[in-house]
């Protein structure tokens, strides 16, 4: 049974996912009336749905409880580089999701639903979700409330003894190793879901979601390719172009096969080096950059979430718009490390417009339908951006200083 498990989880994940998508296509197709195949997909939404509200908690509280402090004007500049390119990444993703709207296909969303009449009452339900009881806020998926007290704890507990923090990060560790195995078992909740999905709704269902991957990766590329080019000139007041490409062909195409920003922290380093970083800031700022720097999990999350939204028939202002901007690039952080850790933290943002654990559970679902390329991609983005501002902060640095900027 062990060897059996051993070459099940030795094959790439992307490949059995591809898999279990189109037998599920297919199956949903050819026989629509074994509807008992769908509880895979109910039994894996529900397995994330139980974790999530735990590895948001532990995750931020080891993190935070466990930072060291970190020193010099370069590393200053690179958070601040991370920091700022995030939140413009839910900007951005925000606004396109204005001009591009989509719409999802949702069980019962119209009955479930229960929007904010206006900013004043998502100010209101934001600011009450914030100081609820933090045991209640992990019984009921309050994930606003689960972050504020993360941080609140893990700020607080920077001054333990390293024994608790060890436990703490422990804790963290194993949380996010019961996630790799859920994750381990998307090919048969994927399986359910598309089957559900397709005998449910018809194939005609997959072009929502073609239209909603075209959405994700044209933000993401566009950050990449537009924006993060004005960070980069900023710094070098040089064509920002040869870097990005430079960063795109050492870092983004690894991120993108191995989908965690944690697993191309060693090749990130390792082209650091062959530019001549400094090796005191680059140690700091590349690892830092894989739980802060998260500009694809911002994307993922705000559009999601206005996707959600738009299905719902709620209308998504101005004001309400930016303060789920600055929520998504919040809680983005918290999706380090975590193949698919982005589209667990889905309903967090969904609770700002008042939407139900239930049905945001359901985007994530779709969220995990159309991964194999949004993960991916995501990942790609956000590994390449971490080595691509750390080398723009540093040139920048070298730049004040009369050196030569060579790479």
């Amino acid at each position: 049974m062990k060897n059996l498990w051993n070459k099940w989880t030795g094959i790439a994940l992307v490949k059995r996912i591809v898999v279990g998508l189109i037998l599920g296509a297919i199956l949903g197709v050819a026989a629509p009336g074994a509807t008992s195949i769908a509880i895979l997909g109910d039994v894996f939404v529900g397995a994330l749905k139980a974790i999530a509200p735990l590895l948001v908690f532990f995750l931020v509280l080891s993190s935070l409880c466990n930072a060291g402090k970190s020193h010099g004007g370069v590393i200053k500049t690179v958070v601040a580089l991370y920091m700022f390119s995030t939140v413009l990444a839910a900007v951005i993703a925000v606004f396109a999701s204005m001009i591009f709207p989509v719409q999802l296909t949702l069980t019962n969303a119209a009955a479930d639903a229960s929007a904010p009449q206006g900013i004043v009452e998502v100010l209101s339900n934001l600011l009450l979700n914030i100081v609820a009881n933090p045991v209640s806020s992990l019984v009921n998926a309050n994930y606003v409330g689960i972050l504020t007290w993360a941080i609140l704890l893990g700020l607080a507990l920077r001054t333990a003894n390293d024994t608790t923090k060890k436990v703490l990060a422990d804790i963290a560790d194993g949380t996010s190793l019961v996630v790799s195995w859920i994750i381990n078992l998307a090919p048969f909740g994927i399986f359910g879901l598309v089957f559900n999905t397709v005998s449910t709704n018809g194939l005609d269902i997959f072009t929502t979601y073609g239209r909603l991957l075209l959405l994700l990766v044209g933000s993401m590329l566009f950050i990449y390719f537009v924006t993060n080019p004005l960070l980069v000139y900023w710094c070098i007041r040089k064509n920002p172009y040869p870097l990005i490409l430079h960063c795109l062909k050492k870092s983004a195409i690894t991120a993108f096969f191995t989908r965690s920003s944690a697993a191309n922290i060693p090749v990130n380093m390792k082209a650091c080096e062959e530019m001549g970083l400094d090796r005191d800031t680059y140690s700091v700022t590349i690892p830092l950059g894989a739980t802060i720097n998260m500009d694809g999990a911002a994307i993922t999350i705000t559009v999601m979430t206005m996707a959600t939204a738009f299905t719902l028939g709620i209308h998504v202002d101005i004001p309400t718009a930016i303060i789920l901007s600055l929520l998504a690039a919040l809680s983005a952080c918290g999706a380090s490390g975590v193949a698919g850790g982005s589209l667990l933290l889905i309903p967090m943002a969904c609770s700002l417009f008042g939407i139900s654990d239930d049905i945001s559970m359901q985007v994530v679902a779709v969220g995990f339908i159309i991964g194999v390329i949004q993960d991916s991609v995501e990942t790609a983005l956000n590994s390449s951006s971490d080595l691509l501002l750390s080398a723009s902060a540093e040139f920048r640095q070298w730049r004040l200083e009369g050196k030569e900027i060579k790479f």
